[in-house]
């Protein structure tokens, strides 16, 4: 997504291409950053330094949080300087992650696995829920035109959209697994699944796809206010978490002291960050969505809502609960090891960021 683009991009070629040219460009001056940033290693067990050195610079990759930081002020008291990019979405976070171009990454349950199943070492550094999960679910499951899937019974012998390195792919395995239909018995049609959800509503528009799990935000609405009239419908998954989001990182950044003592810091915005999204939700909604993506208000305040009401919690045992459910869902799957989910967070910013958001909000 442009930063200085007027409206939302179009369609999933557009927001692809905005993707390639800010992984690109980042690319093209990693090796001089790397060489600038090389500083004695920092052992993973070891205290978290609380002081920033001069010159440190974090490069992140969510363009949500660097409208809050900028809209209240933060990035100017921050000791150190972030460089902002315009890549979101596991499978990119992860592949700027592979070419040593980005510090800082936000994905839901998959990509943190994916990464490390791809051989790319990460750490979770912060960690948020919806507040009110047990009424609110992320995804929905969006049904083609002539699909006639009326109940998630009727999945069996469908063609499914999946894609292995984000959360879509385990709330496909989890749904076939609650509604008791085997893996052989359906197809799965790997497709990756863009920011906006371009990909996975033309594939269920075109009728490349019978069914594809898509967000129960904007992309839900969009795609029921085009295809309704044509039968297009959704339909909830059963009640399985799918609401978490990580702020993760690779473990080379937290390797290099001054990019851990940043990060520390950074956690802390972040969670402040959230606490204020929830405070603003309006506010959001009129600046960002509307007044930077250039979106319809009611549209804009359909995804300040996705992303308001979130809890940042400040001991991650259920976070760590999630993500092993999800590993244990997708390893089998896709054949990959089972890890240990506790292996993925780094402890010492067990609290920081909720801490932060504790702080900002008081009792809830």
């Amino acid at each position: 997504m442009p930063a200085a683009a007027s409206r939302w991009p179009k369609g999933s070629a557009a927001l692809a291409t905005v993707v390639a040219a800010s992984i690109g460009a980042l690319i093209a001056f990693a090796p001089a950053r790397q060489a600038a940033e090389a500083r004695p290693a920092l052992a993973l067990a070891a205290a978290l330094p609380e002081a920033v050195p001069p010159g440190v610079v974090l490069r992140v990759g969510d363009p949500v949080t660097r409208w809050v930081f900028e809209h209240n002020g933060w990035d100017k008291k921050l000791p150190f300087r972030i460089e902002w990019a315009e890549i979101t979405g596991g499978p990119d976070v992860t592949e700027a992650f592979h070419a040593g171009v980005l510090d800082v990454g936000f994905g839901a349950s998959v990509p943190p696995i994916h990464a490390v199943w791809m051989g790319i070492p990460v750490r979770i550094i912060a960690f948020r829920e919806y507040a009110d999960r047990a009424r609110r679910q992320a995804y929905v499951l969006g049904i083609a035109p002539k699909a006639n899937i009326r109940t998630l019974a009727d999945l069996r012998g469908k063609r499914i959209a999946f894609s292995p390195s984000q959360v879509q792919a385990q709330i496909v395995i989890e749904t076939l697994k609650a509604a008791g239909i085997p893996r052989d018995q359906v197809t799965l049609v790997e497709l990756p699944s863009s920011i906006g959800g371009d990909v996975y509503t033309n594939a269920l528009a075109s009728g490349a796809v019978d069914a594809a799990p898509i967000r129960a935000d904007l992309v839900a609405q969009r795609y029921l206010r085009d295809y309704g009239a044509r039968g297009a419908r959704v339909l909830k998954h059963p009640p399985f978490r799918d609401d978490g989001g990580n702020v993760y990182v690779p473990e080379t950044a937290l390797a290099d002291p001054g990019k851990a003592a940043a990060l520390r810091v950074f956690a802390h915005y972040w969670g402040l960050g959230q606490a204020w999204i929830n405070a603003h939700p309006e506010e959001l909604a009129r600046g960002y969505y509307a007044g930077k993506r250039g979106l319809p208000l009611a549209d804009a305040r359909v995804l300040a809502a996705y992303i308001s009401n979130v809890s940042v919690p400040r001991n991650w045992a259920g976070a760590i609960a999630y993500e092993q459910a999800a590993i244990d869902t997708l390893g089998p799957e896709t054949k990959h090891p089972r890890l240990d989910a506790a292996t993925l967070f780094d402890r010492r910013f067990e609290s920081i960021a909720g801490d932060a958001a504790a702080s900002a909000e008081g009792p809830r």
